[in-house]
This record gives C-alpha cells, structure tokens and sequence, in this order.
C-alpha cells in the first residue's frame, strides 16, 4: 500500500508543521506529488537558467484557495529529495495574487520556513530579520518561475509567521 502524502499530519513534534518536498534545492525544473498516481511527477521545466534557491514542497492536510496543499520553500543551506518530510517552524508568507484557470484571480501564497533540526538559519523567528535584498530575490524568482505560465503573478507583500499559523488553522483539512 502507497501512503498519500497529502494526507499525512499538518504538524509533528514540539508544534512543528510538515513540509513535504517536491523540488529539491537546485533543481531545475517542477515536481508536483500526484495524489492519483501516489508519485512525484514533472511539472514543467524552470526557465532556463532558473533553479530553485531552496527546498519547496507543500505542507500536508491542508488545501490552499487553489485547491492545492499550501506552497512551502524551506529556508536553509542544505538540500533533500522529493518525499523528505521536515518538521518546520514559520518565518513568514510572500503574499501572491495569480490568475485562475477559470479567468478571475486568486491568492497562491508561498510559506517561507525553517526547519526545526538546527541549522544556519535556526536563530531566524520572522521574515524581516531577512535582508531587503534577500526577500526581493524570492519574489523575483517566484515571478521568473511562473513567467511563462499565463499566471500573471503578482507580489502582494510580506507578512509574518503570526499569518502562517493564521493561514495553517484557516486552510487545514479536515477528514470528510
């Protein structure tokens, strides 16, 4: 029996949320777990050039405006495979505004976390302790990445980890 990742808990030890990773750290083009087929699939190239900066993945048992698990990139220096689960805590969301395939617009967030296991990054508790620059090359390569994708994305802005545990509690899904 294959296990659904979406399904697996929103959260494990000491409060921390799962982030289930899709594209590693590197990677040049997009992953996406197929609930269907229990399987990592490709999604489509990066632009050329374009590789992701961080570990992004989806956090489980919860469904995002798009229908989706919420997006998740893991800020930290090191990079795992597709179906690594890490425990995470919140820095903070890039607030993103794209077209839907039904032709209005919708909201497709990215969470911005770091994991609970020590790491570089471990001392970081809010997404503005970031440098200015730092935030603005994550916006750049979330627009870049989807560029050619008719999704006319748009930055909304930042927010803090107090809006993640806020989106989590909205978006968890709960067992029909």
């Amino acid at each position: 029996m294959v296990t659904d990742l979406t399904r697996l808990p929103l959260r494990g030890k000491q409060g921390a949320f799962h982030v289930i990773v899709e594209s590693p750290r590197g990677s040049t083009v997009k992953l996406k777990y197929d609930t269907a087929m229990k399987a990592f699939t490709l999604s489509r190239p990066l632009t050329r050039g374009l590789r992701y900066p961080f570990d992004w993945g989806f956090i489980p048992s919860t469904q995002g405006p798009d229908g989706d698990p919420l997006d998740a990139m893991v800020y930290w220096d090191d990079e795992t495979w597709p179906g690594v689960v890490l425990p995470c805590r919140a820095l903070g969301v890039l607030q993103v505004e794209q077209k839907e395939k039904g032709g209005g617009r919708e909201r497709n967030d990215r969470i911005l976390a770091v994991p609970i296991t020590p790491s570089r990054a471990g001392h970081l508790t809010d997404i503005h302790q970031l440098p200015q620059r730092e935030r603005e090359e994550l916006e750049h390569f979330f627009l870049t990445a989807v560029h050619f994708e008719d999704k006319d994305a748009r930055i909304l802005g930042w927010e803090g980890p107090e809006a993640v545990e806020r989106m989590l509690r909205q978006h968890a899904r709960t067992e029909e």
